[in-house]
């Protein structure tokens, strides 16, 4: 058994999305989750783990627990003060937070570093992609297209929802010669699964070093000499156009970015945007309307969306 340091969360189901954005980008060493959508009827994912019993009504139906578990030689007082600055640094975007408590306390428990592993096992997005992790074997089949990955703790492990459908979406869009901006990288599949369909030119972004540190080396995992993965504040750090804008965040940093995004965007190019619940597509639809875009299509897979939109350019 070893000792760790947990980190309990308990906040209003609504914003568990984005806590568990943040938790992706620290160095975390495991995750449970409890959300009451998941206990009363939403599938959850392979990645949602639980590795403890939580009474999590004991809160309220409408709060969500997360407990997040580091190293015992960390300094907890500085992981904290780093998720509660990181809210800050959300709310000043505009995402709304209802309040939450934090907890700390010391666990024994088993090794959460490598337990996650036994449940990512290869899996198959779209008409080609296979997401396979690096420790896992697989025979390719012809048609197939392998993205060699180890995520680490950074999000984009290609079994979330917003992750498969953004892949399958650049699928559909890629054409010839297509400059491809991913905004958030993440883990960067994104941005690799972009470049094995034939990219030109991938730039992905993220503000985490955790998060661009991983992405950097999934690529070279993949052999790949046409991706550039760049740390920095969303789209500040891009020059240039695209051709196809991937950003899977959250809804409010997308309505944030509408803008930006609408000035990147070369002639009839194509701007996918998920991390959308569906909650909050209007809010998103209504940011791109006002900014002159059109929605081509809207994609679903659970409670999450995907809308594929395009702007006509003077």
């Amino acid at each position: 058994m070893s000792t760790w340091n947990e980190i309990k969360l308990v906040m209003h189901e609504d914003d568990l999305e984005y806590i568990q954005g943040i938790l992706y980008t620290m160095d975390v060493k495991g995750v449970s989750i409890e959300d009451p959508r998941d206990i009363l009827g939403r599938e959850q994912g392979p990645l949602t783990w639980d590795f403890a019993d939580i009474n999590i009504f004991e809160y309220g139906k409408d709060k969500a627990v997360v407990k997040a578990y580091f190293n015992i030689h960390v300094d907890v007082q500085e992981v904290v003060k780093e998720i509660e600055d990181k809210i800050k640094e959300a709310k000043s975007f505009g995402v709304p937070f209802h309040g939450y408590e934090i907890f700390q306390e010391e666990v024994h428990e088993k090794d959460w570093a490598n337990e996650w592993k036994k449940y990512y096992k290869p899996t198959k997005i779209g008409e080609r992609f296979v997401v396979k992790p690096l420790w896992e074997e697989y025979e390719k089949e012809e048609h197939e297209i392998i993205l060699h990955m180890d995520p680490g703790m950074a999000f984009g492990t290609g079994t979330h929802e917003t992750t498969r459908m953004c892949l399958a979406a650049i699928e559909t869009y890629m054409k010839k010669d297509t400059v491809v901006f991913d905004i958030g990288t993440g883990s960067g599949i994104l941005a690799i699964g972009a470049s094995k369909l034939g990219a030109k030119e991938v730039i992905g972004v993220d503000l985490d070093m955790v998060a661009v540190d991983s992405a950097k080396e999934n690529v070279s995992y993949n052999d790949l000499t046409n991706v550039q993965i760049l740390h920095g504040n969303l789209m500040d750090v891009v020059e240039g156009k695209a051709q196809i804008i991937v950003a899977n965040i959250i809804a409010e940093i997308i309505v944030v970015l509408v803008k930006d995004v609408k000035k990147m965007l070369e002639k009839e190019g194509v701007f996918i945007a998920s991390g959308i619940i569906k909650e909050k597509e209007s809010m998103v639809r209504e940011a791109l309307q006002k900014e002159g875009f059109t929605v081509k299509e809207v994609r679903y897979d659970g409670e999450w969306v995907c809308m594929i939109s395009q702007v006509a350019h003077a």
